[in-house]
This record gives C-alpha cells, structure tokens and sequence, in this order.
C-alpha cells in the first residue's frame, strides 16, 4: 500500500506540475528557444536528444536475445537480468506512450516533420483529445518515457551511480525542451511515465524471480 501511496502522490504532483508548465511556462520556453536556435545556439543540445533513439530496437533485440538464452536452460548473468529488464521497460514505456499521445492529441512547440501545425509557426497551441496523427503526438514524450524507463531500472539495480542516472535524465530533458522538440510539461510527463513503468516492471521482476541469476 505504502507504493501505491507514493505512486499515487508522485502522480498528483506531475499532474500539478505539468498544469502549471502548460499554463505559465511553456510557450514562454518555446519562444526563448526558437529565439536562441535561430542564431544558432544549439550547442551540445542536439547530441543529447539522439540518444534515447535507439533505445527501442535495442530493446527488442535485448529481450530476443536473452529470451532465447533462458529457453536453452542458460542462467542468467546479473548485468543481462538487468539489461532485459531496461529492455521490457522500453517496451512497456513505447506502448503506453503511443496511447497517451493518441488521448491527449498536443501539438508540438515546432513544425519538424510532416509539415506538422505547431505553436511557433501556427500559434496551434493546445491538447486535442483523441485526434491523432503525427502532427499531435506531443504529449507525453517518448524520448523522455524510455530514458527514464531504463534509468529507474538502473537506479534501483546499481544504486551506488544514481547521481549519474539522475544527471543523465536530466541532460535528456534539458535537450529535448532546449531545441523544442518538447514542451517542458511533455517531457515533466514522459519522465513520470519511465520512471513509473521501470518501477513497475523491476517490482514484477523481484517478486516474480521470472529467471534465475549467478551470483
């Protein structure tokens, strides 16, 4: 109960935050960013918001290749354990934000891709339930959902780096928001969505000793 409890808090607390992001902060950001990007400072920003892309068919591979290790009776090693469960956290985190964003239907703070309608180029500024399409898929964010998947694996699964883990998120975010491919509040929710699905599948995972691992 004492986890539901603090779920349900954090929860209550991120949605509070990303109310106030969206009402008072985030188009502010968004101009302050296009503003600066446009003289061409975009810096080390853009080096950190390519490395969640990856992360997905990694994943995949990783959880192919480690379950075909336990179907031939091979135990575990405890960096592979920990490396299925970031992978089962990418997934899990790719499939719940892909139905989130298809719910929350945000624009994005700039047109990338597709011609999208945006709040820089369009003053298209908002969250339009269940519309879909590329051009609303803004809320939460998936780069942020899976870097904060596989680092709330690592927090708990090596737990002697967790500043790192934490500076890691953090330089995520502050790419995504900085050459707004993200409102502040899309990547406040994309970190919770990681963060909650890591905890969730690591619970299962300790509980349910789904393999066995050599010390």
């Amino acid at each position: 109960m004492r986890a539901i409890f603090i779920w349900l808090s954090a929860l209550f607390i991120t949605s509070l935050m990303v109310v106030t992001s969206y009402q008072w902060l985030d188009r502010p950001i968004a101009l302050f960013v296009h503003s600066e990007t446009q003289r061409g400072h975009h810096g080390w920003w853009t080096l950190l918001t390519h490395v969640p892309n990856p992360l997905v068919p990694l994943a995949l591979i990783a959880f192919v290749v480690l379950a075909l290790r336990t179907l031939i009776g091979r135990s575990l090693q405890p960096y592979q354990a920990a490396a299925l469960v970031c992978s089962l956290s990418v997934l899990v985190s790719e499939a719940c934000k892909d139905q989130l964003k298809f719910i929350f239907g945000r624009t994005w703070p700039e047109s990338w891709t597709g011609n999208n309608p945006s709040f820089i180029r369009d003053g298209v500024y908002g969250f339009h339930f269940m519309h879909g399409g590329g051009g609303y898929n803004s809320f939460p964010s998936g780069h942020m959902a899976t870097t904060c998947a596989v680092l709330s694996v690592l927090w708990f699964w090596y737990p002697h780096l967790r500043r790192l883990w934490v500076i890691a998120g953090l330089a995520v975010g502050a790419g995504l928001v900085g050459l707004n491919y993200h409102f502040l509040g899309d990547v406040i929710a994309g970190a919770f969505l990681g963060v909650s699905v890591g905890w969730l599948v690591w619970s299962i995972w300790k509980a349910g000793g789904a393999a066995k691992i050599r010390p």
